[in-house]
């Protein structure tokens, strides 16, 4: 293979050859590289799949100059199931900017539906498990969607449901004692405004983080509204919360139906709703899988794992 300019073999490498050895890995070939001319060797599919591998991910470091060890192993997903010009073509624009400077953008096909379905409907529901980018996505949406004076506020809720054990009593006022269950939100907002600014927006009355039970009774108008954690809200809940929509509102549901900690998971009320609402205009579904998680290759490894071991559960 001939690549045009030597700075994108650099990238393409990586550091130590880093990038390249995984290649080498997953398809059981050989990468050497002499200037700009690279060569693979081994088996004819095998070279085959490993040169598509090494075309997409050229094309991706020509549009954003850099690559990660995520977008590697997520292209050789796409190469083995013969999908991977789906990544060349997708437009991955910038969502928002976080307050250092790093550009948030979609890194899979998933992701990339997930944010066209947010702009395109009025509620979407973000299902996936856990490192797929659901919360964090769906913040930067919010951000963006206020700094363009879209909507007038931000609000962001989940249920307070602990995790399987009981942290008993918390010391504090009701800020303090809910701060816990809501921390993952404050630090997506932290990430794309800042601590300062973030809080002098909540003083302002432009941001609130709420836990879901304060939701009762409101008509939010111009808000960008996210209820995280949604698999822990009963369906009275859940009907509470989508029925608090107001004019010119959007409002995203993002949850993961393998981590239900209500005592009793057949009553989740995002399972419910997914059933009751899928065919309702201006309502959109997506599921993201672990081939979308963005976090370390070890989570993938753990969901599909686990998936595996409840899949055979299941048929015993």
């Amino acid at each position: 293979m001939q690549i045009e300019q030597i700075e994108h073999v650099l990238v393409l490498f990586g550091n130590a050859d880093q990038n390249i050895k995984i290649i080498e890995e997953h398809f059981g070939v050989n990468i050497v590289c002499r200037g700009t001319e690279v060569k693979i060797t081994g088996e004819s599919e095998a070279v085959s799949k490993a040169q598509r591998t090494i075309d997409t991910l050229l094309a991706m470091i020509q549009k954003d100059g850099n690559l990660s060890e995520q977008n590697i192993r997520y292209v050789m997903t796409l190469v083995e199931q013969g999908s991977e010009q789906s990544m060349v073509q997708m437009n991955n624009s910038c969502i928002a900017v976080t307050v250092k400077g790093k550009p948030i953008k979609p890194k899979t096909l998933g992701q990339k539906k997930y944010i066209d379905a947010i702009e395109n409907n009025t509620i979407t529901f973000g299902i996936g498990p856990a490192g797929t980018g659901k919360t964090y996505l769906a913040v930067a949406m919010a951000v963006r969607a206020f700094r363009d004076e879209q909507v007038s506020r931000i609000i962001l809720t989940r249920p307070a449901v602990e995790a399987g054990e009981k942290l008993g009593f918390l010391p504090g006022d009701l800020q303090d004692k809910v701060d816990p269950y809501l921390r993952p939100l404050y630090d997506a907002m932290f990430d794309m405004m800042g601590p300062e600014n973030f809080q002098r927006n909540m003083e302002k009355g432009c941001i609130e983080v709420a836990p879901l039970a304060y939701m009762r009774g409101r008509t939010l108008d111009d808000s960008f509204i996210i209820l995280d954690e949604a698999q822990n809200t009963t369906p009275e809940q859940m009907k509470m919360f989508l029925t608090r929509l107001g004019f010119n509102s959007k409002a995203i549901v993002t949850g993961d139906v393998t981590q239900i900690d209500l005592p009793n998971a057949g009553r989740s009320g995002l399972i419910e709703a997914v059933k009751v609402l899928k065919n309702i205009d201006d309502i959109a579904i997506m599921k993201l899988t672990e081939k979308d998680v963005v976090r370390h290759k070890l989570v993938q490894d753990i969901i599909t794992a686990y998936e595996r071991y409840h899949n055979k559960e299941a048929r015993r």
